[in-house]
């Protein structure tokens, strides 16, 4: 009994150095991947990582990590000429093959999403001077369009004191448009113009986090792809198969 119990003693101890050895290992990971995330490139500013799977050592021996986690509230998003905040970024990438001291990294498969704002997402919209060929603006030509929630699927735009109604968001790839609204016949008026059709605005995102892109599969309710209007912004939903991470 005496040499069963030290025995279940000594697998005891052994088992809580090897979980503690484990537990280090992935922290050192998490910390190096946030490091070399940031040096690569792939994103504006250094992400939380977190590295899921159990134990972490036995994917280090076989250099494919099962559940990679990535957040970031500071990052930036832009179309070339302008940047804007990506706000409440996170990303789960399955089947990551790292190769020696982490210099390459290859994900078989990743999702994401994050949110504009919408007075940012009006920044990478064209200014009303050429949304409004001819009118009479009743400010700047420089302005922008002031943009809001306006249901499922759908923002809601005006200039000044002229409401430019409700428009739909879509993308292609990673250039998003913006479409469908139309003048009023009194802000028409106001405005001096006949064609009540505002033109379609569209930008293409470039850089995007972690190396994926927008998607383009069918969105679920109130969404298109990888756009979708929501009360605080537009959120933008990633993926990506055999995305280049790191190297």
């Amino acid at each position: 009994m005496r040499g069963w119990l030290k025995a279940t003693i000594g697998l005891a101890v052994l088992s809580g150095l090897l979980l503690g050895a484990d537990r280090i290992a992935v922290g050192v990971a998490e910390d190096e991947a946030a490091d070399r995330i940031v040096k690569s490139g792939r994103m504006s500013q250094r992400p939380d990582v977190s590295i899921g799977g159990f134990p972490f050592l036995t994917q280090v021996l076989s250099m494919k990590l099962d559940d990679v986690r990535i957040s970031s509230d500071g990052l930036t998003v832009g179309d070339g000429s302008h940047q804007v905040a990506l706000h409440s970024f996170k990303a789960r990438l399955s089947g990551v093959e790292v190769g020696d001291s982490m210099s390459s990294a290859t994900v078989d498969s990743g999702t994401g999403s994050g949110v504009i704002s919408y007075p940012d997402l009006a920044q990478l919209l064209p200014p009303a001077s050429q949304l409004l060929h001819g009118a009479k603006l009743p400010v700047g030509g420089n302005s922008r369009l002031t943009l809001s929630y306006a249901g499922p699927g759908k923002v809601k735009a005006s200039l000044g004191p002229i409401a430019i109604g409700e428009g739909t968001v879509h993308n292609k790839g990673n250039t998003v448009t913006v479409d469908g609204f139309r003048l009023s016949s009194l802000a028409g008026m106001v405005a001096g113009v006949t064609n009540q059709q505002v033109e379609p605005m569209s930008f293409t995102l470039d850089s995007l986090p972690a190396g994926l892109k927008l998607a383009d599969k069918e969105g679920g309710e109130g969404g298109d792809g990888g756009v979708t209007p929501l009360p605080e912004g537009l959120q933008l939903t990633f993926d990506g198969k055999g995305v280049k991470l790191l190297g």
